[in-house]
């Protein structure tokens, strides 16, 4: 599978701007998943914003 990462960026809502996964949605699932967090994309802007990637925070982020 060929990566799309500049259509990928255009929608991209990390503002982690050092990151080097961003765009490559598959790399940057891996890595968030494997630290037992999600990516950014998954978070509404205010919570997006913290940095804190915690599936407590994405449940309190959406009130679930």
């Amino acid at each position: 599978m060929e990566c799309k990462k500049d259509e990928n960026l255009k929608d991209c809502t990390c503002t982690y701007t050092s990151c080097e996964r961003q765009g490559i949605c598959c790399d940057c699932i891996k890595y968030h998943l494997a630290s037992k967090q999600l990516p950014g994309c998954c978070f509404p802007p205010e919570a997006e914003a913290s940095y804190d990637r915690s599936f407590k925070n994405f449940a309190k982020a959406w009130n679930l």
